[in-house]
């Protein structure tokens, strides 16, 4: 692994690196399926990843003919590696074994243990037979829909195809290890004026915000539409923050601590909602929700742009639903890819039929709004929002801060890269952007 690392890190040629050795195996963040049972009976909070997550050698699988080898230099940390790390809501050693019944490809997945992440930047160092836009040596990004399209049912929205997966979640060999296994048709041209760890953070998160604000698949943004966004400097919150400004609309982005709020306006939201502050309480006890805070909600909304909210941007789920479908606006959308706070949601049902109301449910993006998503980062118009670097040895530690919060924007893991910074080629663009936007989230750094 020594010499095919060396030889990416030194910036060899696409001939020396298609003549390095390839190892056997390769360091790997991993659950193992013989633990499964190990949180049993604790809460979801006391599940500590740190626990489950392990790092060390594990083989490399074989080539498909559609796909490629990438050395990661850096990966990042998303919601779906908690999930995987405590088993819920359900172990993904069930995704691994009905992928392994499907085809001889897929049975490479059924193992013992999984290789988690779904985000990746890195260099092409292998191409199967049948990849004919890429090449070894090539600098990429990685986005992380997983699909066979060979079922009728990928074609026109791939996100609609009845076997789409989520790569490093319902598949093995994801992003968070040194050598990752790859579909071509996740690849994507890495930006050239970021770092490893910068362009690591984006393929996941950037993408399903795209989907969900920009692509006619989800609720698009016009110009002067008021957009709530829930946790929006977080991963997923602060890319639809840049997605509605891009897109002319207005965001209002709803936070959890002052700081938060601070780094929010630093980039570009004017009107920023602080809930510790405001100390919402849309629960009055865990069976009962109280329409009185959705309407101080509403009212605070009101008082900011002047009008409830034609589109709100929603994830949290179970904790934020029956207020999201309350102030969105007579015949407005509430688009929703996720449910951090719990799948069981309750809202009044009467606020969405009688005020026309719709909830349109959205999933990470297919490739033609993943590519044009990470377009928008290859041009400078939309900045990763990295807060936190980690090395592989930790990651760990990082899904720990994830899964509680911890963090603003998203946290990367340096995996073959050596140490931060690397990775540069276009720093005339990366002037252009400016280094003040891009450590937006670097908060750390500035205090």
């Amino acid at each position: 692994m020594t010499e095919l690392l060396d030889a990416v890190r030194s910036g060899a040629s696409r001939e020396t690196l298609a003549e390095t050795p390839l190892p056997p195996t390769t360091r790997a963040l991993f659950v193992r399926r013989d633990e499964q049972d190990i949180f049993a009976g604790l809460a979801s909070s006391d599940k500590d990843p740190r626990r489950s997550l392990h790092v060390g050698e594990v083989a490399i699988a074989e080539l498909a003919p559609d796909e490629v080898y990438v050395v990661v230099m850096a990966s990042s940390i998303n919601f779906n590696t908690v999930w995987t790390s405590i088993f819920e809501p359900v172990s993904t050693f069930g995704f691994l074994d009905r992928l392994a019944k499907e085809s001889v490809w897929g049975a490479r997945h059924g193992l013992d243990y999984h290789v988690v992440g779904s985000d990746a930047s890195g260099v092409i160092v292998r191409v199967g037979s049948a990849v004919r836009n890429w090449k070894v040596g090539d600098e990429v990004a990685v986005h992380c829909n997983y699909l066979d399209d060979q079922d009728p049912s990928a074609h026109d929205d791939s996100m609609l195809a009845s076997n789409q997966r989520i790569w490093g979640f319902e598949t093995n060999f994801g992003g968070l290890a040194d050598v990752c296994v790859v579909k071509a048709n996740q690849l994507m041209p890495k930006p050239t004026h970021l770092t490893w760890e910068e362009a690591a953070v984006s393929g996941l998160c950037n993408s399903t915000a795209y989907r969900m604000l920009v692509s006619r698949n989800g609720a698009p943004v016009t110009q002067g539409d008021r957009v709530l966004v829930w946790g929006a400097s977080g991963g997923i919150g602060s890319f639809a923050v840049q997605h509605v400004l891009n897109s002319g609309g207005v965001p209002v982005g709803v936070v959890s601590s002052a700081a938060k709020a601070a780094t929010l306006r630093e980039l570009g939201c004017e009107f920023v909602i602080d809930r510790a502050e405001k100390q919402y309480r849309f629960w009055s006890d865990p069976h009962t929700q109280d329409e009185s805070e959705w309407r101080r909600l509403g009212r605070d909304i009101r008082a900011l742009v002047g009008d409830d909210p034609d589109i709100v941007f929603e994830h949290p789920g179970r904790a934020t639903m029956g207020a999201s479908v309350f102030v969105a606006k007579r015949g407005g959308v509430v688009v929703t890819c996720a449910a951090t706070s719990g799948y069981l949601i309750e809202y009044d049902n009467r606020h969405l039929w009688m005020k026309l109301k719709t909830i349109r449910g959205s999933h990470f993006a297919n490739y033609r709004e993943a590519w044009a998503a990470n377009q928008t980062i290859v041009e400078g118009k939309v900045v990763p929002p990295l807060s936190g670097v980690y090395p592989l040895e930790d990651a760990a530690s990082a899904v720990r801060d994830v899964q509680h919060n911890r963090h603003e924007g998203k946290i990367a893991v340096l995996c073959a890269a050596e140490r931060e910074g690397l990775g540069v080629s276009d720093h005339e663009l990366r002037a252009r952007v400016g280094e003040e936007r891009l450590r937006v989230f670097r908060r750390s750094e500035k205090n």
